[in-house]
């Protein structure tokens, strides 16, 4: 499903050269679920960016399902991250002064689908993801768990393919970690789901079937996990 050849990225700030990714080549199979480890400044959140149609390569070649997107232009990109993509962060990125069903409808919205189908789809994933009863629950009238829940649904309620996670269990405690860990091992599991999950814990990777490290903009390691 993603295949980086030889990426590079640079970021020039001032009359600076600041190195990120030094030429990393990496397949990612299908319903292949990956955790991304480094340290601060290893690479492994602009590589993420990257198969993320957040940003583009410096050099090199991204192929996403065989079609080389490089150098797509920003609507170009756009329209991939909305049809193709969902994204997880750490904050839950959540607006505030929308109930939990609007902010699950929100992609929804940006591709056109119609409201009476918005709010029975969103209110489907709410429900598959424990939520009966909150759909119309503010972000602070629920808990983190519960936040990070909602901007699951709303990361998967287009049916995309491929989940980007980034630290998504940052800000919640260990056992409400475990629990959107476990669910997000489901959704894999059960859609075949590409996950590709960036974190710094050790017992968040372990759910993961393969870790691959960054150090330095290189990979350092890639090894399965499991079964």
């Amino acid at each position: 499903m993603i295949r980086t050849f030889d990426v590079t990225k640079v970021y020039q700030v001032g009359e600076m050269t600041v190195p990120a990714l030094n030429g990393v080549t990496l397949n990612i199979g299908r319903g292949d679920f990956v955790s991304i480890m480094g340290p601060s400044g290893s690479g492994k959140s602009t590589f993420m960016n990257i198969l993320g149609c957040l940003d583009l390569v410096t050099a090199g070649r991204y192929l996403l399902d065989g079609v080389d997107v490089s150098h797509f232009s920003k609507d170009e990109l756009a329209e991939i991250r909305n049809r193709r993509m969902g994204f997880v962060f750490q904050g839950f990125n959540l607006l505030s002064r929308s109930s939990a069903q609007e902010n699950v409808e929100l992609p929804m919205l940006y591709s056109g689908t119609p409201a009476g189908e918005r709010r029975e789809r969103a209110r489907e994933a709410l429900v598959k993801l424990g939520l009966e009863g909150r759909e119309h629950h503010l972000p602070n009238q629920l808990s983190g768990g519960q936040q990070q829940r909602v901007a699951i649904a709303r990361a998967m309620v287009n049916e995309a393919p491929l989940l980007f996670a980034d630290e998504p269990t940052g800000n919640l405690d260990t056992k409400t970690s475990m629990e959107i860990m476990d669910l997000v091992v489901r959704l894999n599991e059960e859609s075949q789901i590409t996950i590709v999950l960036v974190t710094h814990e050790l017992d968040i990777a372990a759910f993961s079937r393969r870790v691959i490290r960054f150090v330095d903009g290189v990979v350092v390691s890639d090894v399965k996990q499991g079964a």
